[in-house]
């Protein structure tokens, strides 16, 4: 049910949803769908990088706070910011409370409103809020949260690049990818993730696995009604909603482990 059709695949993911120097050479659907089936693989390989300047800084003594903002801020250096970007575009387009051709244009102009910057706030102060109380645990139980939102992060996008939802846009990252992965291959890998988190948090206790299973499923959960939501108010999806979802999940996943 989950596979990597070709090489393509793999490098669709790295190439377009990080910053690693991989080349896209086919932009075509069939790369398309392997690359989001991919997505949650360049999640985990970003949360990795993630947890490991956490855990760098708790070794040199920095403490809990400066591992958690360390932590938040490789996932946002590894995309360039653009799925925090995406996330206030988004805001910003679902507060102005316009028609879906004006909240389009206002998602696209290169400024923030102050609907995205109150969004942007909020949505890190909680990340870094969350990855804190996981990191005075344990350093372990911090690098696990990083590890699990940053690839439920990415786990999201090929849910919201399944069959059935269309792009908002003709042109643009969102309309490349909206409908290529057929639902079963969607559904086999969110299975696929929620049993690999349940089987890390499962090293720290029963408690632990189902907290982390019960973190994806609420995840998985938030970015689905927001994704309603977008696709009813702009007519599909963009690469902004498409970040917007990311960051969603990620918050969610680190929210849910903070309650232990």
């Amino acid at each position: 049910m989950f596979r990597i059709p070709s090489p393509h695949g793999p490098r669709f993911a790295f190439g377009t949803l990080t910053v690693l120097p991989v080349r896209v050479s086919r932009w075509d659907r069939e790369a398309a769908r392997g690359g989001m089936l991919c997505a949650p693989l360049a999640g985990l390989v970003v949360g990795v990088a993630a947890a490991a300047v956490g855990l760098l800084l708790l070794l040199v003594g920095a403490g809990a706070p400066l591992a958690a903002v360390g932590t938040v801020a490789v996932p946002a250096a590894l995309t360039r910011g653009l799925h925090l970007d995406g996330l206030a575009d988004t805001a910003d387009g679902l507060g102005s409370g316009k028609p879906a051709d004006d909240a389009l244009r206002i998602m696209k102009q290169s400024d923030i409103g102050p609907f995205g910057v109150i969004t942007l706030v909020f949505v890190l102060l909680a990340q870094v809020a969350a990855l804190t109380r996981a990191y005075d645990g344990s350093w372990a139980r911090g690098a696990l949260a990083a590890v699990v939102s940053a690839t439920v992060a990415r786990l999201v996008l090929t849910l919201a690049a399944r069959t059935g939802v269309p792009a908002a846009r003709p042109e643009g990252l969102g309309a490349a990818v909206a409908g290529v992965v057929p639902v079963p291959g969607a559904i086999g890998a969110a299975l696929v993730v929620a049993a690999a988190a349940a089987a890390a948090g499962a090293f720290f206790g029963a408690d632990a696995c189902v907290l982390t299973a019960l973190a994806v499923v609420a995840a998985l959960a938030a970015a689905e009604l927001l994704l309603r939501h977008c696709t009813r108010r702009f007519g599909g999806v963009t690469g902004d909603v498409f970040g917007a979802l990311a960051e969603t999940a990620a918050t969610t996943v680190l929210v849910v482990l903070a309650l232990r």
